[in-house]
Formats: structure tokens, C-alpha cells, sequence
């Protein structure tokens, strides 16, 4: 079985550490501008305290898509073959 990707994760999380006090701010009868803002600052707080491993590994994950060997692979290579011989025949 295929895990979960850590940017996934991270986003429900987060999400979720708004989403849930908000409902119950709004289930307790807070007005909604209220209770959006307690529930972001509370989901902001609680992620920057709870989910630093999480945050960790997207930003790892993040930098290594980024910073890649630009040596091109033998797919980038088939790829690139086949646009230019698309090229070719469509001139």
C-alpha cells in the first residue's frame, strides 16, 4: 500500500486545526467572524507547536523537487526526441 504523500498530510492537518474549533465556536453560538479568527490563530499556534515534523518533511520534499540533477533522464530524452520529431514532420 502506497503511504499518504507529507504534503497531503500536512494539509489536513492543518485544515483540520482550523476547521474543528471553528465548528465549535459556531456550535456554541460565537459569531462567525469570531470564531474564524480564534479558530485561525488557534490553528496557527497549534501547527507551529504539533506539526513540525510534518512541516519538515514537506519543505525537504519541497527542495528536493526543486533542486533536482539537471543531468536529463532517459525519458526526457525519448520526450524531447518525439517533440522534435512531431516538429519535423508538421513543418
Amino acid at each position: 500500500m502506497k503511504s499518504v504523500p507529507a504534503w497531503l498530510r500536512y494539509s489536513v492537518l492543518r485544515v483540520l486545526l482550523f476547521a474543528v474549533p471553528f465548528a465549535v465556536l459556531m456550535i456554541a453560538g460565537v459569531t462567525w467572524w469570531l470564531s474564524a479568527v480564534v479558530a485561525a490563530l488557534f490553528g496557527l499556534a497549534a501547527s507551529a507547536v504539533f506539526l513540525r515534523g510534518q512541516r519538515d518533511q514537506v519543505s525537504r520534499d519541497l527542495y528536493a523537487a526543486r533542486n533536482r540533477s539537471t543531468e536529463p533522464t532517459a525519458d526526457d530524452e525519448a520526450e524531447d526526441d518525439a517533440i522534435e520529431s512531431r516538429e519535423r514532420t508538421s513543418e
